[in-house]
């Protein structure tokens, strides 16, 4: 045999040998998720498993020595955190009475909801999904690639829309270009998931997450306040770097990959929907007439924090740091979607009366039931948690540990990144995965040193990037239905291989930025956020 042919021979066994063992990952990876219940489920018994646990260790006195030091806020009386039984008289008691109290004093539970109204608005009304269009089909051939991905991370505020709209269009887009569609798909997909927690504008997401951390670092110090800006500067960043690196990735890795399209692959005739998704002169003008909306709401928002007599600046010390416009951050997201909604609507007739701005809000609190019933069984384990110091207990030997191995400096967050990656590829929804986590890992790292809001931001990154190599996922079947329109015979290990450069190169990417922001440039990962802590 020529020597050129035994080498395409062994390169052939090789790639496909690699193949295999990748196959066989994704399939242990889907083989690990389908055994995890639901995640209301999953709730439900963590806080059985929090009551009979609490029963064991309260019956074995399990305890550590408080690190605070003497007159710190919540530091045990006799320097001693013990574990809490609930399995008694006075813990059934303290249940069945805070039952409801935990589930409506949840901090994301309302603060979710209310940004929602607004962002409800906003999206029936079509601003989103007009913006978005105009943000991709305004792009030239050669920027087309950065602006789907960059549309993608900023639809990330409305929820499911970049799934919905933005995927199927940046397909469409690339394929009118005579580019491979399945690219513009990928582009897509990396920036709306992979890209998740990145974003110029503070999202839902944001109070979902503080208020979370917020009630994980109450269990080391109780007054600690956590906002939703809390990682809005390091988010920001995070948007162009993952604009620069999802569109490199696209175009030399994972376009080339692909090669040239044959349309005898789709799985319909498409001619008809290249020209789909162009605003028309009405929505341009009512993009137009939104956008100055938004800029004179952003003027007055400005007036009333940048001059030193700012009303929204704090009331006693004038700072900007801990002021009432932070505190109102969630009201300013309602107003800036619900308003600029409001007047697209107007301009463009999908909005005649207020009832249709009442429908808007009411169809977006519709789309909230799964969440809400999540976020009562979420609030009871936060709650059990809390109660029987399960939370500082751990927190404290584990940071012990770290302390023992020298494990506390920028390497604990090469893991800790690595750790919410992994568990992310089984547990899809940032909010369960968090809730789960932040009241262990929260309080450790705190204990090692580290602010809450560095290591939410730390966690973001790990939640995200792992989104889109994952058919735990919940709209990782919608993409794969959209990818199959354009190759009939595409499957779930096609498409991940597909999207694992996206993956990897965003992990690195974003961990190093997180490095240098946290470590190298000692910056605020946002307003007023500290980066470490000290007890």
């Amino acid at each position: 045999m020529p020597a050129a042919d035994m080498k395409a021979t062994a390169a052939k066994e090789c790639t496909t040998k690699q193949s295999g063992l990748f196959n066989r990952f994704l399939t242990t990876v889907e083989w690990l998720g389908n055994l995890l219940p639901h995640p209301i489920a999953l709730f439900a018994i963590f806080c059985l498993t929090i009551l009979i646990s609490s029963g064991i260790a309260g019956y074995f006195d399990m305890s550590v020595i408080d690190p605070r030091p003497e007159g710190a806020s919540g530091r045990a009386a006799d320097g001693v955190i013990r574990v809490v039984s609930l399995l008694n008289a006075e813990g059934l008691q303290r249940i069945v009475t805070s039952l409801v109290t935990n589930f409506t004093g949840f901090a994301p539970l309302g603060t979710v909801l209310v940004a929602l109204l607004g962002v409800g608005i906003a999206e029936r009304s079509g601003l989103i999904s007009a913006a978005m269009r105009g943000i991709v089909m305004g792009a030239s051939k050669r920027t087309v690639t950065f602006a789907v991905v960059f549309a993608g991370i900023i639809s990330n505020t409305a929820s499911e829309l970049g799934y919905v709209v933005l995927v199927p269009m940046a397909a469409l887009i690339f394929h009118s270009l005579g580019r491979h569609p399945l690219a513009g798909l990928a582009a897509a997909f990396a920036g709306v998931s992979g890209g998740y927690s990145a974003n110029l504008l503070i999202g839902t997401v944001d109070p979902l997450l503080s208020g979370i951390t917020e009630a994980a670092s109450q269990i080391i110090e109780p007054s600690y306040s956590v906002g939703p800006e809390a990682n809005w500067y390091f988010m920001f960043i995070s948007t162009f770097l993952i604009t620069i690196l999802g569109a490199l990735v696209t175009e030399k890795i994972v376009e080339p990959k692909l090669g040239k399209y044959n349309s005898d692959e789709a799985e319909e005739d498409l001619s008809q929907a290249e020209n789909m998704g162009a605003l028309t002169a009405i929505e341009k003008k009512g993009l137009k007439i939104a956008g100055v909306v938004l800029l004179v709401i952003a003027v007055l928002l400005a007036w009333t924090i940048v001059p030193e007599s700012g009303i929204l600046r704090h009331p006693e010390t004038g700072a900007v740091a801990g002021s009432p416009f932070f505190g109102g951050v969630v009201a300013f997201i309602f107003i800036c979607f619900a308003i600029p909604g409001y007047f697209y609507g107007k301009t463009t007739g999908s909005i005649k009366s207020y009832r249709d701005m009442i429908d808007a809000m009411s169809h977006s609190m519709s789309t909230m039931g799964m969440y809400i019933v999540l976020v009562f069984f979420a609030a009871q384990f936060v709650a059990f948690f809390s109660w029987t110091n399960f939370g500082a207990v751990i927190a404290v030997t584990g940071a012990e540990f770290l302390q023992s191995i020298n494990l506390t400096g920028p390497l604990l967050f090469v893991m800790f990144i690595m750790m919410c990656g992994f568990i992310n590829l089984m547990i899809g929804s940032a909010s369960a995965q968090w809730a789960v986590t932040a009241p262990i890992f929260v309080p450790m790292l705190m204990l090692v040193g580290y602010a809450p809001e560095t290591i939410q931001a730390a966690y973001r990154i790990g939640d995200s990037v792992t989104n889109i190599i994952t058919p735990m996922m919940s709209y990782f079947g919608l993409i794969l239905a959209v990818a199959t329109r354009y190759k009939k015979d595409l499957g779930i290990g096609t498409l991940i291989s597909t999207m694992l450069p996206y993956s990897i190169i965003f992990t690195i990417g974003w961990t190093l930025l997180f490095f240098v922001w946290v470590f190298v440039l000692g910056l605020p990962v946002g307003p007023g956020s500290a980066t470490y802590y000290t007890p």
